[in-house]
Protein backbone atom coordinates (compact mmCIF):
# COMPACT_ATOMS: atom_id res chain seq x y z
CA UNK A 1 0.00 0.00 0.00
CA UNK A 2 1.50 3.65 -1.08
CA UNK A 3 2.10 5.79 1.71
CA UNK A 4 -0.49 8.82 1.92
CA UNK A 5 0.84 12.55 1.36
CA UNK A 6 0.79 15.28 4.48
CA UNK A 7 0.09 17.41 2.15
CA UNK A 8 -3.56 19.14 2.11
CA UNK A 9 -4.48 22.01 -0.33
CA UNK A 10 -5.54 25.39 1.40
CA UNK A 11 -9.07 26.50 0.58
CA UNK A 12 -9.57 29.24 -2.56
CA UNK A 13 -11.93 32.19 -1.70
CA UNK A 14 -13.70 32.92 -4.66
CA UNK A 15 -14.67 36.65 -4.00
CA UNK A 16 -11.96 38.03 -2.27
CA UNK A 17 -13.08 41.20 -1.90
CA UNK A 18 -16.56 40.58 -0.66
CA UNK A 19 -14.79 38.40 2.46
CA UNK A 20 -12.62 41.49 3.57
CA UNK A 21 -15.58 44.04 2.82
CA UNK A 22 -17.97 41.70 4.74
CA UNK A 23 -15.00 41.13 7.60
CA UNK A 24 -15.22 44.75 8.48
CA UNK A 25 -19.12 44.96 8.80
CA UNK A 26 -20.09 45.51 11.90
CA UNK A 27 -21.97 42.01 13.42
CA UNK A 28 -25.45 43.93 13.95
CA UNK A 29 -25.44 44.76 10.23
CA UNK A 30 -25.75 40.80 9.32
CA UNK A 31 -29.55 41.22 11.54
CA UNK A 32 -30.60 37.46 11.27
CA UNK A 33 -27.12 35.93 12.58
CA UNK A 34 -27.28 38.80 15.61
CA UNK A 35 -30.50 38.09 16.47
CA UNK A 36 -30.40 34.10 16.21
CA UNK A 37 -27.25 34.29 18.20
CA UNK A 38 -28.49 36.37 21.17
CA UNK A 39 -32.24 34.63 20.83
CA UNK A 40 -30.07 31.25 21.69
CA UNK A 41 -27.74 32.48 24.28
CA UNK A 42 -31.29 34.06 26.02
CA UNK A 43 -33.25 30.83 25.64
CA UNK A 44 -30.27 28.85 27.24
CA UNK A 45 -29.86 31.67 29.85
CA UNK A 46 -33.43 31.57 30.24
CA UNK A 47 -33.96 27.79 30.58
CA UNK A 48 -30.89 28.09 32.92
CA UNK A 49 -32.55 30.43 35.45
CA UNK A 50 -35.95 28.83 35.18
CA UNK A 51 -33.99 25.45 36.24
CA UNK A 52 -35.01 23.70 33.31
CA UNK A 53 -31.73 23.79 31.69
CA UNK A 54 -29.90 20.66 29.52
CA UNK A 55 -26.33 19.65 28.72
CA UNK A 56 -27.27 21.23 25.58
CA UNK A 57 -28.29 25.15 27.18
CA UNK A 58 -25.28 25.02 29.11
CA UNK A 59 -23.08 24.41 26.01
CA UNK A 60 -24.69 27.15 24.30
CA UNK A 61 -23.74 29.47 27.37
CA UNK A 62 -19.92 28.09 27.95
CA UNK A 63 -19.72 29.27 24.02
CA UNK A 64 -21.15 32.69 24.68
CA UNK A 65 -19.03 32.75 27.73
CA UNK A 66 -15.96 31.81 26.24
CA UNK A 67 -16.47 34.33 23.10
CA UNK A 68 -16.60 36.89 25.73
CA UNK A 69 -13.29 35.99 27.17
CA UNK A 70 -11.89 36.17 23.93
CA UNK A 71 -13.66 39.27 23.01
CA UNK A 72 -12.03 40.45 26.96
CA UNK A 73 -8.91 39.40 25.91
CA UNK A 74 -8.60 41.60 22.44
CA UNK A 75 -9.70 44.43 23.68
CA UNK A 76 -13.33 45.02 23.95
CA UNK A 77 -14.49 45.76 27.07
CA UNK A 78 -10.89 45.52 28.93
CA UNK A 79 -12.30 47.48 32.26
CA UNK A 80 -14.84 44.20 32.54
CA UNK A 81 -12.54 41.61 34.25
CA UNK A 82 -14.08 40.59 36.80
CA UNK A 83 -17.53 40.38 35.40
CA UNK A 84 -15.70 37.73 32.96
CA UNK A 85 -14.33 36.23 35.34
CA UNK A 86 -17.12 35.63 37.93
CA UNK A 87 -19.62 34.69 35.02
CA UNK A 88 -17.12 32.20 33.96
CA UNK A 89 -16.66 30.71 37.70
CA UNK A 90 -20.61 30.63 38.10
CA UNK A 91 -20.92 28.94 35.16
CA UNK A 92 -18.30 26.34 35.97
CA UNK A 93 -19.63 25.72 39.65
CA UNK A 94 -23.09 25.32 38.43
CA UNK A 95 -21.69 22.95 35.59
CA UNK A 96 -20.12 20.75 38.48
CA UNK A 97 -22.86 20.76 40.22
CA UNK A 98 -25.62 19.38 37.61
CA UNK A 99 -23.07 17.30 36.47
CA UNK A 100 -24.67 14.09 38.37
CA UNK A 101 -28.21 15.19 38.57
CA UNK A 102 -28.44 16.21 34.98
CA UNK A 103 -30.25 19.24 36.99
CA UNK A 104 -29.07 22.74 36.36
CA UNK A 105 -30.04 25.30 39.51
CA UNK A 106 -28.41 28.42 40.26
CA UNK A 107 -27.77 30.30 43.09
CA UNK A 108 -28.40 33.52 43.71
CA UNK A 109 -24.66 34.98 43.46
CA UNK A 110 -24.05 32.62 40.49
CA UNK A 111 -27.24 34.03 38.54
CA UNK A 112 -26.16 38.12 39.39
CA UNK A 113 -22.87 37.09 37.78
CA UNK A 114 -23.81 34.97 34.64
CA UNK A 115 -26.40 37.90 33.84
CA UNK A 116 -23.83 40.54 34.42
CA UNK A 117 -21.51 38.62 31.65
CA UNK A 118 -24.44 38.14 29.21
CA UNK A 119 -25.27 41.37 29.35
CA UNK A 120 -21.39 42.06 28.47
CA UNK A 121 -21.54 39.74 25.52
CA UNK A 122 -24.21 41.41 24.57
CA UNK A 123 -22.86 44.81 24.60
CA UNK A 124 -19.34 43.32 22.97
CA UNK A 125 -21.68 42.24 20.07
CA UNK A 126 -22.90 45.51 19.90
CA UNK A 127 -19.79 47.04 18.82
CA UNK A 128 -17.34 44.28 17.50
CA UNK A 129 -16.97 43.51 13.36
CA UNK A 130 -17.20 40.45 11.70
CA UNK A 131 -13.28 39.50 11.95
CA UNK A 132 -13.01 40.33 15.64
CA UNK A 133 -15.57 37.71 16.18
CA UNK A 134 -13.30 35.36 13.61
CA UNK A 135 -10.28 36.20 15.88
CA UNK A 136 -12.39 35.26 18.58
CA UNK A 137 -13.51 32.16 17.58
CA UNK A 138 -10.03 31.31 16.60
CA UNK A 139 -8.77 32.22 20.06
CA UNK A 140 -11.29 30.12 21.91
CA UNK A 141 -10.43 27.29 19.32
CA UNK A 142 -6.43 27.39 20.12
CA UNK A 143 -7.33 27.13 23.60
CA UNK A 144 -8.90 24.09 23.47
CA UNK A 145 -6.83 22.68 20.75
CA UNK A 146 -3.76 23.16 23.18
CA UNK A 147 -5.47 21.96 26.32
CA UNK A 148 -5.28 25.46 27.88
CA UNK A 149 -8.77 25.93 28.53
CA UNK A 150 -10.15 24.87 31.77
CA UNK A 151 -13.07 22.34 31.74
CA UNK A 152 -16.09 21.55 33.69
CA UNK A 153 -15.54 18.34 36.27
CA UNK A 154 -16.84 15.71 34.49
CA UNK A 155 -16.97 17.19 30.95
CA UNK A 156 -20.29 18.24 30.41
Amino acid sequence: MRKRSKYRPKGVRIDTIGYVMDSMKPVNHHESFAVDLRLTNHMAMAMLTQGKATKKDLDVLISALNITESLYRLGFGREYKDVVSAGLRALRSVGARGIESEKFILRAEEMAALNEAMELHDAQLDVITIKDMENALKIVYDEMKHKRATPIKGAV
